[in-house]
Parts: C-alpha cells; sequence; structure tokens
C-alpha cells in the first residue's frame, strides 16, 4: 500500500531499480577476453586457481583486493526523506 502521491508498488518499483542497477554495475566490472597470465598492477603471476575462477583476470589477489577496497559506491539515492539525502 503505497501512501501519499505514490501509486500501489512504487516501493517494489524501487527495490527493483537498486537491485537492477547493482547487477549491471557488478557485470560491468566483470574482467573479459584473455588475460597475460601477470598482474597488471604489480607485474607478478597470476595463480591458475585465479585464472580458471575468474577468466581474464588481470591482477592478483592482494592487488584486486586493495582496488576493491578503495572502490566507493556512489548508488542513486531513490529515498524521499530529506534525512537520507543529506548522509
Amino acid at each position: 500500500m503505497a501512501g501519499g502521491w505514490a501509486r500501489d508498488g512504487a516501493v517494489q518499483d524501487q527495490i527493483d531499480d537498486s537491485v537492477a542497477d547493482a547487477v549491471s554495475k557488478a557485470r560491468s566490472s566483470l574482467p573479459a577476453g584473455e588475460g597475460s597470465g601477470l598482474c597488471v598492477e604489480c607485474g607478478e603471476p597470476i595463480p591458475e586457481a585465479r585464472r580458471k575462477a575468474l577468466p581474464g583476470s588481470r591482477t592478483c589477489v592482494p592487488c584486486q583486493s586493495g582496488r576493491d577496497a578503495s572502490q566507493r559506491s556512489a548508488g542513486i539515492n531513490r529515498r524521499g526523506s530529506k534525512d537520507s539525502q543529506l548522509r
């Protein structure tokens, strides 16, 4: 049940849009193609198990962990409350 000017199902539409955005972002960050077997950041060999699990990977596990830690999520704020927009 939606309140105010929103129609029924509007909340579910927002949830679906948020999930679709997250899936799209995750898919765009997946590696594609063949990797050289060497990490593009440190030059160390990428372990065989990682290359089999994630074909096309171009970074070793420590370098990728560093990349993942430095990424910030800048998602779209779909909430209507002013408090959530100030965060």
